[in-house]
């Protein structure tokens, strides 16, 4: 019991830290007031080397978010990782993880926000390789090494940031564009887009909470945070909304598209994570830094809410994660399966529920908003697979027929807590933030035909994933990002066809043998292979001097 009380003590201090920033939202929002304090190390000439806390209603909202989640998560790991040796280490440092992240959210300038943002990383691979298994550990470095380059972005902004004379990024100018379209690019390694993309299925390695955290509130929405809080100051030039439109269109289509070939239940998850990020980075193209923002909190209540469920659902089956294993399983906990149906159904979009008050309206704004053919068509396709793959995972663990016995103890309270909360937020998450602020409602008139083309896009997804899938049922390819997961690891697999035409060179050079072919010419190739042999004797040095004074003769006689 003591136990239990010692490991509580942080979800409960989280849970009072969310109803603290709740607090003081509501009254900020009434208020529609912006507190900024700045604490001043130095100066230089005339620029001020400064810390800067932004307290406003998108810092304080966002923080709210975050450590709810975080509340819900740390409650769930209490039950998950109680078999743990070093649960204590694992906790600690998953803290250290939610502090790194708001730290972020309330940095009002680029020292305080690369505080947060290289704390990011720094835990995110602690907790990546926390099981120091060979997936986790090439997992990590593979997370390290793409977060490496946005932070190599960001310390090389700081020269454009003395030249302007300030370090916050809270009152930026119309001249400061190429500062901004740094930061964009910078977010993107952060926010896993394209071409950044293939290290978040590889973080699937970390524990079920801590992938929890990472997919909803925390590391991936990092970057994307940090751009709208530059889109609410400045507008984002037309090059940024050009990149950003096709990194988050491409990103959300790759997502999609790989999920309907992949049967780990996590990184159907985590790849589901990658198209819903592209839908938030395609708003921010749009020019809609709030329903954004208003997607980015919707979306991390359900997910993270799907991620508890999968979590469940692997404690019944004893740590399978192949979807084809784990078939009926929702027959054993009904309260997980409802509400993994539930969360599964928000990826869509569904009616009535948080993320149709999001996501269907940034579908809409994007044929009002009259960008390019080739965007909306990725998009629409993305739509396609994301329900395709929604309804393929749904059949396959809750509607299936039951693939093993299994047997389930009542469900732990630690369990059933932090889902029925999240439960709560994912239903209605949506109608609150809209009800709760004005600025998250947007307008779109559309003709009848545009509307429907969305809604029956989503209805083929759903009859594809559900009866008629057509093609291959694995692609490594696409599961595993083959485009970019050989930049940093597994390396081999990409190079080894080329490695195999180049054996010959550890034997020797070019074999004239395999080049030359036909029965007429088998003899010349073979006195060619053994003249041009490498040299592994006196006989064949003697044969290989022999043949460059021949060489140079016939050089001689010809010139």
């Amino acid at each position: 019991m003591l136990d239990l009380l010692s490991k509580m003590r942080l979800p409960v201090l989280l849970a009072g830290m969310s109803l603290m920033f709740s607090g003081f939202f509501y009254l900020f929002l009434i208020t529609e007031k912006t507190l900024i304090l700045e604490f001043s190390i130095f100066c230089i000439s005339t620029s001020s080397f400064s810390f800067a806390i932004i307290l406003d209603k998108i810092s304080l909202s966002f923080g709210m978010v975050v450590t709810l989640i975080s509340a819900c998560v740390f409650t769930f790991a209490c039950k998950y990782m109680e078999e743990d040796v070093f649960f204590f280490r694992f906790i600690w440092v998953l803290m250290a993880f939610v502090i790194s992240m708001n730290l972020l959210i309330f940095s009002g300038s680029i020292f305080f926000l690369l505080l947060g943002w290289d704390g990011l990383g720094i835990t995110s691979f602690a907790l990546i390789v926390y099981y120091q298994s060979f997936e986790s550990l090439s997992a990590g470095f593979q997370t390290l090494m793409a977060n490496r380059v946005g932070d190599a972005i960001i310390v090389t902004s700081m020269f454009l940031f003395a030249s302007f004379g300030q370090f916050s990024f809270v009152s930026l100018g119309k001249e400061m564009w190429v500062l901004v379209l740094m930061l964009c690019v910078a977010a993107l390694t952060k926010s896993a887009q394209y071409p950044f993309c293939s290290w978040l299925p590889a973080a699937m390695a970390a524990p079920t909470p801590v992938s929890a955290l990472v997919h909803s509130s925390t590391l991936v929405t990092a970057g994307i945070f940090v751009v709208i809080r530059l889109s609410y100051n400045l507008p984002l030039s037309e090059a940024g909304c050009s990149m950003l439109l096709f990194c988050g269109s491409v990103t959300c289509l790759l997502g999609g598209w790989a999920a309907t070939f992949e049967n780990d239940i996590k990184k159907i998850i985590a790849l589901s994570t990658l198209s819903q990020l592209g839908v938030m980075v395609f708003s921010l193209g749009l020019g809609l830094p709030a329903l954004a923002l208003f997607h980015l909190y919707t979306h991390a209540l359900f997910k993270a809410m799907l991620f508890l469920a999968a979590g469940a659902i692997l404690m019944l089956g004893f740590g399978a994660q192949d979807i084809r294993l784990l078939g009926g399983v929702g027959l054993k906990m009904p309260l997980a399966m409802v509400l993994f149906n539930v969360s599964s159904l928000c990826l869509i979009g569904a009616p009535f529920l948080s993320a149709f008050y999001s996501k269907h309206l940034i579908l809409e704004k994007m044929f009002f908003s009259g960008t390019n053919m080739f965007s909306i068509f990725l998009m629409l396709l993305a739509t396609m697979m994301t329900a395709k793959y929604v309804s393929r995972s749904l059949k396959a663990i809750i509607w299936g027929k039951p693939v093993a016995v299994a047997t389930m103890p009542p469900m732990s309270m630690l369990i059933s807590i932090p889902l029925v909360t999240l439960g709560l937020g994912a239903i209605s998450g949506g109608k609150f933030f809209s009800s709760l602020d004005v600025s998250n409602l947007e307008v779109a008139f559309l003709p009848s035909l545009l509307s429907s083309v969305i809604n029956l896009v989503t209805i083929l997804g759903l009859v594809l994933g559900t009866g008629f899938v057509f093609g291959l049922r694995k692609s490594h390819g696409l599961s595993s990002l083959f485009f970019l997961t050989p930049v940093f690891s597994l390396g081999s697999k990409a190079i080894s066809p080329f490695m195999r035409k180049l054996n010959s060179l550890d034997y020797g050079w070019i074999e004239p043998s395999f080049l030359v072919k036909g029965p007429l010419l088998d003899s010349v190739g073979w006195w060619s292979a053994r003249l041009l042999s490498w040299p592994s004797s006196y006989s064949s040095l003697m044969r290989l001097g022999a043949a460059t004074v021949f060489f140079f003769i016939a050089l001689t006689l010809v010139f």
